[in-house]
């Protein structure tokens, strides 16, 4: 029996660590340590859960200086419950906040794997290029991004 996306709802509070975790590596996200993502947790802006019943199926955060520069990050969809809308949602409620709670010149960024940039362009986020690029580095690994 499949579920529809009425079977889901929205919960505006960060995963726990290992839910974190585990949504990310499920996801096909980059892997962190317990003790990096225990301290960026700490530090989110704020955060939503996905949840099905009981179960984390998906997230997303908002980290940030707490005045200027914001950046979403973590989107993630268990792969299983893809395809039924729910990165908008979690994207909407992240929205949702921002309109509400952020300043109105906070600048806010993220980093948009293809396709998920069309999702994003709903939500008003508009591509830099070519006055500005992307960037990222991994400490530990830089040739791993």
């Amino acid at each position: 029996m499949s579920a529809t996306s009425d079977a889901y709802r929205i919960e505006p509070v960060t995963p726990a660590v290992k839910d974190y975790l585990r949504l990310r590596q499920q996801a096909g996200l980059s892997p962190f340590s317990e003790e990096a993502a225990t301290r960026g947790l700490a530090g989110s802006i704020f955060g939503v859960s996905l949840m099905q019943g009981a179960e984390i199926v998906g997230m997303g955060r908002i980290i940030g200086d707490g005045g200027c520069f914001y950046q979403v990050t973590d989107i993630a969809v268990l792969p299983e419950h893809q395809g039924r809308g729910l990165g908008k949602r979690i994207m909407s409620a992240l929205a949702d906040y921002m309109q509400a709670h952020l300043p109105a010149t906070a600048y806010v960024s993220l980093i948009a794997d293809v396709p998920a940039n069309r999702l994003y362009q709903q939500f008003g986020f508009v591509e830099t290029a070519p006055r500005s690029l992307g960037m990222a580095m991994k400490i530990g690994a830089p040739e791993s991004l």
